[in-house]
């Protein structure tokens, strides 16, 4: 198993496979916002970002999967996009359910706050700015709001991310020290 997964990672078809379900998570969030009029809030602007890490991650993975280098900063840069995609869609699941127990609720930013080198609402704001309200849930399926589901996802894919990376030590094809 292992060294079918290490296979794997090294084929174009995983990154692009990666790739793809970046692509249509993030139109399946532009779907919502323009055809269900559902207004983004800023975390899920934030989360967008964080996804369209994991997507430039996947990229830098097609390029050249052969080649460990490049496969390593793929894995990296997914790895670590991804896990602060979890961070952020747990932190949004605190503001749509916040502890009963606390007097006061934790509350997201009212405008989203990129760098100065890099303005993406600015630069973008069909797909980078906010304006919808981070604590409300305006949509669920199967009893989950958005960000519950963005929980699911980016924990998949750190537990995915987690096996290729395991799999890259393990699975590792024998070396022959004489041919």
């Amino acid at each position: 198993m292992w060294r079918a997964l290490n296979q794997f990672s090294r084929s174009r078809f995983s990154w692009l496979l990666l790739l793809v379900s970046v692509v249509g998570l993030e139109a399946t969030a532009l779907y919502f916002q323009y055809h269900q009029s559902l207004a983004p809030c800023v975390m899920c602007i934030y989360e967008r970002v964080a996804l369209f890490g994991v997507g430039a991650a996947a990229l830098v993975g097609v390029i050249a999967p052969q080649n460990a280098a490049l496969r390593t900063l793929g894995l990296l840069g997914y790895g670590v996009t991804a896990a602060w995609g979890l961070k952020l869609a747990l932190e949004h699941v605190s503001y749509q359910f916040p502890d009963p127990n606390q007097l006061f609720g934790p509350t997201c930013d009212v405008a989203v706050n990129f760098p100065a080198w890099a303005p993406l609402n600015q630069w973008l704001p069909q797909v980078f700015e906010a304006y919808g309200d981070c604590s409300k849930v305006v949509w669920q399926w199967l009893g989950f709001s958005m960000p519950q589901w963005l929980v699911g996802i980016f924990s998949a894919m750190l537990v995915v991310w987690g096996l290729v990376v395991v799999a890259q030590f393990i699975g590792r094809p024998p070396r022959r020290i004489f041919s």
